[in-house]
Formats: structure tokens, sequence, C-alpha cells
């Protein structure tokens, strides 16, 4: 039974026709995923992306647009109870220079070819929005 609602933000940081994303492993699970989190109760979404960033990377970022809005039910692949609303935006980072992994859980990050045949995105939104990408980038 659904009883909870997981609003996450993530965001697609473009450079060179590449984007970045993070690999960590999550309940068990090797995982790429695009950078970003949960949404904090009292937080707007970007704030909630700067926040991330900042957590995670060390980083700031200015949010260039809006990119995709997850428009399909969908429940987590991680707590059976959860359903998940993902919201996704492209950003620039601004501040490269101090890029520094704080998160202890990112073993690593990659700029991942936009142009690459595959999907190498293992979530079913992801997938969507790094289709997404090609169609804006490519």
């Amino acid at each position: 039974m659904i009883d909870k609602v997981n609003i996450r933000v993530y965001a697609c940081a473009v450079k060179d026709k590449k984007v970045l994303t993070l690999f960590e492993e999550y309940a068990g699970e090797p995982l790429m995923k695009f950078p970003g989190g949960g949404l904090e109760f009292g937080e707007g979404l970007l704030e909630c992306l700067h926040r991330e960033f900042d957590e995670e990377l060390n980083v700031k970022i200015e949010v260039v647009e809006h990119l995709y809005t997850q428009e399909d039910f969908l429940v987590s692949r991680f707590r059976e109870n959860e359903q998940l609303l993902t919201i996704y935006y492209i950003v620039n980072i601004t501040t490269e220079e101090d890029f520094l992994i704080l998160d202890p859980c990112i073993e690593r990050t990659e700029w991942i070819d936009i142009d690459t045949p595959d999907n190498p995105f293992p979530l079913p939104v992801d997938k969507i929005v790094f289709d997404k990408l090609k169609e804006k980038f490519l």
C-alpha cells in the first residue's frame, strides 16, 4: 500500500555534449544516476538542487531550464510503499574548480557522452531523461 510520496529533484549538468553522472551503491545495488536528491520540507525545487550540488560535489550551479517532470505513476524501486515524483533541470556548474566529492556514498563521477548509442541509465525515468538530452543536444 502506497502511503508516502518522495519528491526527487535532479540535474543534468551538460558540458561539451557530455552529462555528469554519479556512481554510488544504494540499497546494496550499484547505481548510475544524475546528481540531485530528495526535496526537504520547506524547500523549493531549485533550492534543493543548489543544496544537493553543494553537499555532494562542493560546487555552485546555475539553473538553465526545466527539462522534464515525470508524468506516470511510479513506485520506488527501493521502498514499495513509496510513490516517486521526479523533476529534472538542465544546469551549468559555475565553480567547477571547486569540484570535490563530499558525499561518502558517491564512489565516482563520470561525464557520459550524450551521443552514446545505448542508453546507460538503469532507472526508468533517468532513461527517459537521457533520451530527452539526446533530442535537445544532438
